[in-house]
């Protein structure tokens, strides 16, 4: 795909709702699809722009700029969908990190309770998508989020200084 490929979606051009079995449907230039899928496609650094929606079978359809510009029941839709394909858990704490051989292990306090992640090495694990942010990932692939690292209590900021 090259950079003319891309279509740019007019917020005009898109209608999008969930269907009374829960499926996401909507008219796309015109153009009536039972069933939509949409990703982000920068998701570590916009969570609501640059949308790309597409057919069941993955086709490209084209990209909505922001998501804000849509209608307001059209984004509704489209956050929700975005909300249960990018879900990660927002972490509140970090109780500690242990190294152990060759694996770090960290425990975390999250939005949903506790959660343990094991990482091989820091550097494919940690990830900082911008400003104060950071994603976490573990071997089986499990992410979760911290928001604002500066925001996290005292405890949890000089665990996170020491191994950074």
């Amino acid at each position: 795909m090259n950079v003319e490929d891309i279509r740019i979606l007019q917020p005009v051009d898109v209608y999008v709702y969930r269907s009374e079995g829960g499926v996401l449907q909507g008219v796309i230039a015109g153009k009536t699809y039972d069933e939509l899928l949409v990703y982000l496609a920068f998701p570590m650094q916009y969570t609501s722009s640059y949308l790309s929606i597409r057919t069941k079978e993955g086709d490209e359809l084209g990209i909505v700029r922001e998501l804000a510009e849509l209608e307001k029941d059209s984004a509704a839709a489209l956050e929700e969908e975005l909300g249960l394909r990018y879900f990660l858990p927002r972490v509140s704490r970090i109780e500690r990190i242990k190294q152990k051989s060759d694996l770090w292990f960290w425990e975390l306090q999250t939005h949903l309770g506790p959660m343990r992640i094991i990482m091989r090495n820091l550097h494919e694990h940690i990830h900082f998508p911008g400003g104060d942010r950071i994603i976490l990932s573990d071997l089986d692939g499990r992410r979760c989020d911290i928001e604002n690292w500066k925001r996290l209590d005292a405890h949890s900021q000089r665990l996170l200084r020491d191994i950074l």
